[in-house]
């Protein structure tokens, strides 16, 4: 039986190389230049335009599209065999996901910090810009119900969780109010700060939070609503930036527990391409989101993190470096499910499903150091409900941000109250709360698809935009053109089983998404096709 620390050495090694190499070259290809001033300073407004020095970026980057995407789609994913599973982490991160997250952050950069549907409009016109927008609201609308979903499912069963999350908040606001305001040095206030998380942890476990599920969905809605609206380095920025080391310290854990516990993969390694009526292609693909692509990362780079970079060679280690390390979270998060044996697996899924299977299998290698398995259970619980919290208030502030650039009059004296960010950002957060009253296990499949789907947007469309420019766009082309084929067919799939079932609601979605991606895609054919496109400057 293969050893469960073999497959993450080999994931860390195969992620440090092409950090180093692919990204490199990646870099050269697309003339990422420091002597070029970034939207952060050409645009800074102390809201969104603020920048940030690169440690705090790549936490806050991180931790808003860590969530429990990379560990919730890799466990699901493990029905087909753990092997297939890796292969596509590894290959995914490198090769779709990191070019798909680096080029998102060079490409918004370079249009004034704009989100990827204002590149569109800018290489593409203004009907491709409204079709990518309405594709990733209706997207971004899954993520908030998918998140609220899982974190206030997480607060119920772990409730001291949900104390650490609420005390961390007022940590993060106090935190972001001594750096950015108070002069504190990031060193000093980072390592109170670490004190302080771990003080809020403590807390939980003496005073845990009992609310119910329905309680925790209007608290968490009232929290992203608020999140969104204020400026990001009060609470997004510190907030993300001390949750990374949770992840950090979590990961750091895990690891050191593989490295002493060494547990035997039982598992097996490839179970079949039909299992359970789901097909390995494309279900596969769809199932693992955030684990080796991800269209939502797309949006947070070019809808929040591009207005933060303070240099465009921090674009390197936020962008494509993020996506990496999730790759590594990804592959963790696989193990906890092959180091155990199919009906275990099962019976951890059906009592609390993924994040269960993970907060179970973490804490099982942390007990090979000496931290007691209950203790380092609700650790677990609270770092991923914390990032999938992150996940959440992201995706609220990116649906915000979509709904005021669609609705915005080119002409200033006509005020459309949809761009009022405190209208667009109810609308968000209201219409994902209805969705989530719906279970996660519902939402997900169409969640996956239409991620997935977006990510084949935005390669797209910064193919389309490097194609203008002069630069070298192949890199794009067959992740575009995969991504498009196992999209498209999933949702063929899901609007076929839903209609069988008789969810007519949940076979709106696919069917609307499917028929917006269509005609964008063939917009974006044509001007990929095109023999003699006009360049322009970069």
């Amino acid at each position: 039986m293969m050893n469960a620390l073999v497959l993450v050495l080999i994931s860390i090694v195969a992620f440090l190389i092409a950090y180093v190499t692919y990204g490199a070259w990646l870099s050269k290809q697309w003339g990422v230049d420091d002597g070029k001033r970034t939207p952060a300073h050409t645009r800074g407004d102390g809201v969104d335009y603020v920048p940030a020095k690169s440690p705090v970026l790549l936490g806050h980057h991180f931790a808003s599209i860590a969530g429990a995407g990379p560990i919730v789609g890799p466990i699901a994913a493990a029905i087909f065999g753990w092997i297939p599973v890796l292969l596509w982490i590894i290959v995914g991160s490198i090769f779709f996901g990191g070019v798909q997250d680096y080029g998102s952050l060079v490409a918004s950069i370079r249009h004034d910090g704009k989100s990827i549907g204002e590149v569109i409009e800018a290489n593409m016109g203004r009907s491709g810009k409204r079709l990518f927008a309405g594709f990733a609201w209706l997207t971004l609308l899954l993520v908030v119900a998918a998140f609220t979903n899982i974190v206030a499912n997480t607060f119920v069963s772990v409730p001291q969780a949900a104390t650490a999350s609420v005390l961390f908040i007022g940590l993060a606001v106090v935190f972001g109010f001594a750096v950015h305001r108070r002069g504190v040095s990031l060193g000093i206030g980072s390592v109170v700060g670490i004190i302080l998380l771990f003080g809020c942890i403590a807390m939980g476990n003496m005073f845990p939070m009992i609310l119910s599920r329905n309680a925790w969905i209007v608290i968490l809605l009232g929290y992203i609503f608020v999140a969104s609206v204020t400026p990001v380095w009060i609470l997004l920025q510190p907030r993300d930036y001390l949750n990374s080391y949770l992840l950090y310290f979590m990961m750091a854990g895990a690891v050191l527990g593989l490295l002493i516990s060494r547990p035997r993969i039982v598992l097996a390694g490839y179970t079949g391409f039909n299992v359970g009526g789901q097909y390995l292609f494309p279900m596969l693909f769809v199932l693992v989101a955030c684990g080796a692509i991800s269209g939502f990362h797309s949006l947070v780079g070019s809808g929040t993190t591009s207005k933060q970079l303070d240099r465009e060679s921090d674009a390197k280690i936020v962008g494509y470096g993020s996506m990496l390390i999730e790759g590594v979270l990804a592959t963790v998060a696989i193990i906890t499910a092959a180091y155990i044996s199919q009906d275990q697996l099962t019976a951890l899924l059906a009592n609390g499903g993924p994040v269960n299977v993970f907060s179970d299998g973490i804490a099982v290698f942390m007990t090979s150091f000496g931290i007691d398995f209950t203790i380092g259970k609700s650790f677990v619980a609270l770092a991923v409900s914390a990032f999938a919290l992150t996940s959440l208030d992201t995706a609220t502030r990116l649906g915000r941000f979509i709904l005021q650039e669609f609705f915005a009059q080119e002409d200033a004296d006509k005020k459309n109250p949809l761009t009022n960010m405190y209208v667009a950002t109810g609308i968000t957060a209201g219409l994902g709360g209805l969705l989530a009253v719906t279970s996660w296990q519902a939402i997900w499949p169409i969640f996956g698809s239409a991620n997935q789907l977006l990510a084949a947007l935005a390669l797209m469309a910064i193919a389309v935009w490097l194609k203008k420019t002069g630069k070298n766009n192949i890199m794009f082309i067959f992740p575009m053109i995969f991504m498009f084929s196992v999209t498209l067919l999933a949702l063929g799939f899901l609007i076929r089983d839903n209609v069988a079932k008789g969810n007519w609601i949940l076979v709106l979605f696919p069917v609307v998404l499917f028929g917006l991606a269509l005609v964008l895609a063939y917009q974006g054919y044509i001007h990929l096709s095109k023999k003699d496109e006009e360049t322009t400057k970069a």
